[in-house]
């Protein structure tokens, strides 16, 4: 004789087909997905530096040659730093000083990229200092040279330099 009755019997038959078919869905792990898109955009990028923010050409008499007009003085204490992402680029540099009493000439020594373009004296005329720079960080030490004659007397030139990146 069994122990349970027929009622009994189908409940727990029930039952099981319950759990057995809920188990999948109880049980299972289920994993979503979802994406989104990152988008870099590198615009250009131009940026230029200079390490000092004074230069003082001092001309004195430790700079004078006896029976010479022309007396200098040279200073090579700056460093120009850049960056571009942009190809085919040079750096210009101009002065503010419209009518200067005394001479300033600026070279590039050794720049990091690029090639140094002959050593030049600054006008408000932007000129070209390094070219080919192209895409790269960089630097170079900038040599001024301020430059008086003896017959052009004393006095004080304050110019306000400017460098530029551009297309080449």
């Amino acid at each position: 004789m069994n122990s349970f009755s027929h009622s009994t019997q189908r409940f727990f038959f029930f039952l099981l087909v319950f759990l057995l078919l809920l188990h999948p869905i109880a049980f299972a792990q289920v994993y979503g997905t979802s994406n989104h898109r990152v988008t870099v955009v590198v615009q250009p990028v131009t940026v230029i530096q200079i390490n000092v923010g004074t230069i003082n050409l001092n001309i004195t008499g430790a700079n004078a040659i006896a029976g010479q007009d022309q007396m200098s003085v040279t200073d090579q204490s700056c460093t120009l730093l850049w960056g571009t992402n942009s190809s085919q680029r040079k750096i210009s540099i101009n002065t503010n000083l419209v009518t200067p009493l005394f001479a300033v000439k600026v070279i590039a020594l050794a720049p990091s990229v690029g090639t140094a373009a002959p050593e030049l004296t600054l006008s408000t005329t932007a000129q070209d200092l390094l070219l080919n720079i192209g895409r790269s960080s960089g630097s170079s030490n900038l040599r001024y040279t301020g430059i008086a004659l003896a017959s052009q007397g004393t006095g004080t030139d304050s110019h306000v330099i400017t460098f530029t990146i551009q297309a080449q």
